[in-house]
């Protein structure tokens, strides 16, 4: 269990992460929704006295328990599914900040259940995402979120809950006694890199692999973010390429969960921008489903980079969160099917339309699902000018 301390650090940490993630500036009676797994009250208590603190006023939202939500998705008839709680809209209409603390008592509650069941839970609740999107646009929200260590997670991971704890303190900084000063460091550290591939003129990404060969086109109008804020831990730099220029094999070696369904192995084969054939050596039904779920979902949203000289991560942690984020000897690539990132439009957010972003490529969905490799791999630019650049290898930005 993580001391007061350590929790004061986090809190504090997280804190920085939502100024950081929004682009305007939070002032005195914003709103900032606090929503919370039940394992991690600790840390929400403690956040709801910052919060007060910094004059603004804090909304809990408690996450539902295990059984609740394995016994929404056995008994909810389809009406129920798709029902929107009276109050959501206007709530979503009107915050400022959010910070999402999970701390999952079980990730395979809902393997027994369909996947199409869950994907039209997960269409339903699109609208409230468009809102939360269209306010990040404009500057008027932010968000961030973390982990809290869970028997169940360490159980997951293969390891202990105290060798869990250990590496989410390491990983987010929390065995300093200014943890904000080290992410600071990484904000600027990152930044340097940004700048670095944002000033190339590249045609396409060519990521090679023992087992990836991928081509990725960024399109027009795009810039590479991360390290944004929106995520503690979060040393990735990523971009939401035009989706209709991805062509090739992409593999993850590292499993995930998702929806309470374990998977592993999955082997995705692109064509003309989309998922052409799915290969997993566990859970390739739940697979195929989701990226089923509507058009969007068998197309690229996000192509992402990790430098291992930033990242302390070094072990699989059985939460997207820390895998994405993987350090190790290699970092890591990942991409996301599905959803695509507007604040990697080089122009004015607020700007893109839903023509303008199917002009440009950018992906729409109600699915945005993180598939992590960990394995050695070279990534090459290839220039407007028809030179070639490496960018990447053995787990390092070759930025100088």
């Amino acid at each position: 269990m993580l001391t007061d301390v350590q929790l004061d650090r986090y809190a504090e940490v997280l804190l920085w992460g939502l100024k950081t993630a929004r682009k305007g500036r939070f002032r005195k009676q914003d709103i900032v929704l606090v929503q919370y797994d039940p394992a991690a009250v600790r840390l929400a208590e403690i956040l709801h006295a910052k919060i007060l603190a910094r004059g603004m006023n804090p909304v809990q939202r408690a996450g539902l328990t295990v059984k609740m939500e394995r016994g929404f998705y056995t008994y909810a008839g389809a009406r129920q599914l798709t029902f929107l709680a009276p109050g959501d809209r206007e709530l979503y209409e009107n915050i400022h900040g959010r910070i999402f603390l999970r701390a999952p008592d079980s990730v395979t509650h809902l393997k027994d259940v369909d996947p199409a069941r869950i994907g039209k839970v997960l269409v339903s609740r699109k609208p409230l995402r468009d809102i939360l999107d269209r306010r990040e646009e404009r500057g008027l929200y932010g968000w961030t979120l973390c982990i809290l260590p869970t028997a169940e997670l360490a159980r997951q991971a293969r390891t202990t809950l105290k060798t869990y704890e250990a590496q989410l303190i390491r990983a987010c900084y929390l065995d300093r006694e200014a943890p904000v000063a080290e992410w600071e460091r990484i904000f600027r550290g990152m930044q340097e890199i940004k700048q670095w591939l944002n000033a190339l003129p590249v045609k396409a990404f060519h990521v090679e692999g023992r087992n990836i060969d991928l081509t990725v086109t960024p399109g027009a109008q795009r810039k590479w973010a991360g390290v944004s804020g929106h995520n503690i831990p979060s040393f990735e730099v990523f971009l939401s390429p035009d989706w209709r220029g991805t062509e090739g094999t992409y593999y993850a070696n590292q499993p995930s969960f998702r929806s309470g369904n374990y998977v592993e192995g999955v082997r995705l084969t692109f064509r003309r921008g989309s998922v052409v054939k799915i290969q997993a050596a566990a859970g390739e039904a739940f697979v195929k489903k989701q990226l089923a779920i509507d058009r969007g979902a068998s197309r690229l949203g996000e192509f992402s980079l990790t430098d291992r000289r930033f990242s302390r991560i070094d072990r699989f942690m059985a939460e997207t969160l820390f895998d994405e984020n993987h350090g190790g000897r290699y970092g890591n690539c990942h991409i996301a099917v599905g959803a695509s990132y507007s604040d990697t439009y080089r122009g004015d957010p607020a700007a893109l339309t839903q023509e303008k972003k199917a002009e440009l490529g950018f992906n729409d969905s109600a699915l945005h699902w993180d598939l992590v490799n960990t394995e050695d791999k070279t990534v090459t630019a290839h220039l407007t000018s028809g030179e070639k650049v490496v960018i990447y290898a053995n787990g390092c930005f070759l930025n100088g």
